[in-house]
């Protein structure tokens, strides 16, 4: 028989980088959850993603046990890394604050497939210029 389902609780934890402390403590301790394991866990799976921002999203059980599933890092994250950059424009369609290739768009593209919600490379590309255009990244 499958298990009831208490909540969802979504997340983004820097990769290997889980801690008690907020957000994830208090987000998991409402629950019950092991805290402790739960970073142990998170950690031992994300060692390849260290620094990176890693959203997960963990599946409370109604016996407080729990699993949880790791995502791509967010494509405003995979953009600013790409272009070089600490933040986005805070005016994005007047001030611009680098650039990035088409062929950068397509590598990102590439990693964000498994979490978006299309097949097609080329809807995907879309996608993330969207977000590069939104963070006033210049598409060369």
């Amino acid at each position: 028989m499958a298990k009831k389902i208490l909540t969802k609780i979504k997340l983004q934890i820097a990769g290997k980088q889980a801690t008690p402390a907020p957000p994830t403590g208090p987000a998991l301790g409402q629950y019950g959850l092991n805290i402790s394991e739960f970073c142990n866990r998170f950690n031992e799976a994300t060692k390849d993603k260290a620094g990176e921002i890693v959203p997960v999203e963990i599946t409370v059980y109604e016996d407080r046990t729990y699993d949880f599933i790791t995502k791509t890092a967010p494509t405003s994250e995979l953009l600013k890394k790409a272009a070089n950059l600490k933040k986005g424009s805070s005016k994005p369609l007047s001030e611009k604050v680098g650039t990035i290739t088409n062929e950068q768009i397509k590598e990102i593209a590439k990693i964000k497939m498994p979490d978006l919600n299309t097949e097609n490379i080329e809807a995907a590309i879309k996608s993330i210029q969207g977000t590069a255009k939104q963070m006033g990244l210049e598409i060369k």
